[in-house]
């Protein structure tokens, strides 16, 4: 891993360099997120490769229902023992 510097100008911009915005595929109009640490600012890019490797973590497994789902069978069951009282 190699070290990079850069300079923060009177407006609080920072270059990035070159090299690694080629690494990380950053281009015009790229964002990027800034993330307080501890020992430090952590700055990472929202590109299509990290959206694409987030793809699918949600993703139910197999026979799993949706908390919306499970939301939706807990309330008809909530109604059918009210229908039930009366």
């Amino acid at each position: 891993m190699k070290t990079e510097t850069s300079y923060v100008t009177t407006k609080g911009q920072v270059v990035i360099p070159a090299r690694l915005r080629r690494f990380f595929n950053i281009k015009q109009g790229t964002r990027v997120v800034f993330e307080q640490k501890k020992d430090g600012l952590m700055v990472r890019p929202i590109t299509t490769e990290t959206i694409d490797s987030l793809r699918g973590m949600l993703k139910l497994k197999p026979g799993e229902k949706s908390a919306t789902q499970q939301l939706l069978e807990d309330r008809a069951e909530d109604i059918k023992r009210e229908e039930a009282k009366f």
